[in-house]
Order: C-alpha cells, then structure tokens, then sequence
C-alpha cells in the first residue's frame, strides 16, 4: 500500500506561510539544506525550477503524486504557473474550482479522506502532501509520516501547519537532521 507523506517547510512556531497565504519567502533558501532536499527529494522542486539546478532529467525518488489545497496552488496561479509540479501526477483539492484550467492537474471536490484512501489502493510511489494547513487537517487520520522542514523563523501569525480542530494524535521521531544554515528536518511515523 503507498504511503502518504506531509513533507512542509515551517517556522518555529509552526506556520507554513503568512497570513495572506502569500508565497513564504521568509524561509531560507541558501544553505546545506538546500543542497541535501535537491539531492534526497528532487520531486519537491517545482518543475520550473528544475533545469536551473540541473535535475530536469533526474528521476522522482520517493513520490509519484502531490496534492494541494485551492489555497497552495493558488500561490502559483497567481505566478501564471498552472501547475508547477509537471513532474508528478498533481491532485488539488477545492469545493470552489470544478474544472481544471489545466489538463495536467486533477481538481477533486469530493471527500479528501476517500480520495486519498483510493490513491494509497493503488500502484506506485508515495505520496507527497505539499499543502495546506486546511488540507493537511483534513487528511491527517491518513497522513503515514510527517517530515517537518523547520526553519530558525518565527512568524507570529499565518497559516498553520494543521488548521483545524483540536485532536491530538501521536507521531514518533524517526529522524532528525541539523544543519548548518540552522534548518533542521524532523521525520515522524505515525504511532
């Protein structure tokens, strides 16, 4: 069965972007830690991206499929950029958008939980949740792993890693990376 992974870059004090749902330029992008998710997690570059680190023609590693909120892909749409995964299948979420402006990009207005119940029945790679928080909320009682990208920055308000109502569940530590730019990736297994 494939595995569904929230992989998300966050401040200290867990938010994903500002409070308008801009594009987060206030996480680092120089760094070691740049240069270990290029070489680990190719597939987590946008594919207008790629050619500048010359990994146009480099394989996806762990996921065949991202999803996203209306409200993450928005931030590219607002760039011109239909769909900046080309690479991957890409799945949005939205009960607002019924048709796609893109043929490359699946919108789904259904239950989020079935869907990705459906996508873990069938064949291929991991799945990658990109984003947000709303989504991430929604999908938690399938999210398998968490991989948390957490950058020395604390934004004070914004969207949260999970936007949702309280319900604590457990995840356990299975790996933790420090680097030199002050980024620390955190990977946790559900319990």
């Amino acid at each position: 069965m494939r595995r569904m992974t929230y992989m998300i870059a966050s401040t200290i004090d867990g938010r994903i972007t500002g409070p308008d749902n801009d594009n987060p330029d206030f996480f680092l992008h120089e760094g070691d830690h740049g240069d270990f998710l290029r070489a680990e997690f190719p597939e987590l570059l946008p594919s207008h991206v790629r050619p500048m680190f010359g990994l146009d023609d480099v394989p996806n590693k762990h996921f065949d499929t991202v999803l996203q909120g209306r409200g993450s892909w928005e931030i590219g749409m607002r760039e011109g950029i239909t769909n900046a995964y080309r690479h991957l299948r890409s799945i949005v979420f939205s009960r607002s958008i019924t048709e796609t402006p893109d043929p490359t990009v699946e919108f789904v207005s259904t239950d989020p939980l079935e869907k990705v119940r459906e996508l873990k029945r069938e064949q291929g790679a991991g799945i990658w949740l990109c984003g947000g928080g709303k989504l991430a909320a929604a999908l938690r009682p399938e999210i398998d792993e968490l991989i948390v990208k957490l950058h020395p920055v604390v934004a004070g308000a914004g969207i949260p890693m999970f936007d949702g109502e309280f319900s604590p569940s457990q995840f356990e530590l299975a790996d933790a990376k420090p680097f030199n730019s002050g980024v620390v990736h955190l990977a946790y297994r559900r319990c």
